[in-house]
């Protein structure tokens, strides 16, 4: 499990005694301890009888420093002109002064903790955020039927679903809302619109702004600059920001409800990004040449002219 330091960074060793000793060294010595760089623990005092540190990450996985004291000694002892002593100890006002509880004290909170983050993920995995974009949503000219609809179905499967106010076709306030979503605990985010081959469609591009590595495979491909097509063609996308899932799907209601069952399956497998996005795309494109009848896509700007109408 992770612990947040907050503001208490600092821990301090004592009594010991020092005959120069290499401070670099020491700090190199407590971040090896701790499974840090040795750039990420320095000395910020060194008094006759004590030795204080700061610790220059801002998180820390609980088994890095609960019950690590003995470990720590052993490292700090090692440095030439470091001496330590029986009452040699380790002290933190912060959460830091876990590292000093007992072996089996320690064992039983790294225990507890291990359940608390497998709980935690949990949960988290279950929380959604829906997000719709468009002006012509925020404008109020058509109704967001989407969100509601996904709400509904994500419910049915055990999410916890918050829908957050539409959103206009614009690459860093969607990558804005979609990071604040991660950073609230959502485990999922499905954003609706914007994936389409216009210059306004902006969806996917915030999408890879936050995963440079998010799958966002064709669903149909045309010749770009021709018509309204500033795109070489439309695509879905899914990736991921740190535990969350983000999947872009499309504007168009029926498409919503068309993907909604391979989203489910997708989600309920727990399918990886690249996966579900190749499977969203399939489903789709299937339908649009399953409307033309067309065996292969080479009448591309024709089918989406006919589905969405002409410029």
């Amino acid at each position: 499990m992770e612990y947040r330091l907050l503001e208490k960074t600092e821990l301090w060793v004592g009594p010991l005694s020092l005959e120069g000793a290499d401070l670099g060294a020491c700090a190199a010595a407590v971040a090896r301890a701790m499974g840090l760089a040795a750039d990420e623990v320095m000395v910020t005092d060194a008094l006759s009888d004590r030795l204080t540190f700061d610790v220059l990450v801002p998180t820390l996985q609980a088994e890095q420093f609960v019950s690590r004291q003995d470990e720590l000694l052993t490292a700090l002892g090692a440095v030439e002109g470091v001496m330590l002593s029986q009452e040699t100890s380790v002290h933190s006002e912060g959460v830091l002064g876990l590292i000093s509880l007992e072996e089996e004290e320690g064992r039983q909170m790294l225990e507890r903790s291990e359940a608390m983050g497998a709980e935690m993920a949990r949960r988290i995995k279950k929380r959604a955020l829906v997000l719709a974009t468009g002006p012509e949503v925020i404008a109020g000219e058509i109704k967001d039927t989407n969100s509601p609809f996904l709400a509904k179905a994500l419910a049915e499967q055990g999410y916890q679903v918050d829908l957050a106010p539409p959103l206009a076709d614009d690459q860093a306030a969607i990558a804005r809302a979609i990071s604040r979503g991660a950073e609230e605990a959502h485990g999922l985010v499905v954003t609706t619109g914007g994936v389409g081959a216009e210059g306004k469609d902006q969806t996917l591009e915030a999408l890879a702004s936050l995963d440079q590595e998010a799958a966002t495979p064709y669903v149909l491909r045309f010749k770009k600059g021709h018509g309204r097509h500033a795109k070489d063609g439309v695509r879905l996308g899914a990736g991921r920001l740190g535990s969350c899932l983000i999947v872009c799907l499309p504007g168009p209601h029926d498409e919503v409800e068309l993907l909604w069952p391979v989203l489910k399956e997708g989600l309920t497998r727990d399918w990886e990004a690249s996966r579900l996005a190749q499977s969203l795309a399939t489903a789709l494109r299937e339908k649009f040449l399953a409307k033309r009848g067309h065996a292969h896509q080479g009448q591309a700007d024709e089918l989406w002219e006919e589905i969405h109408g002409a410029e």
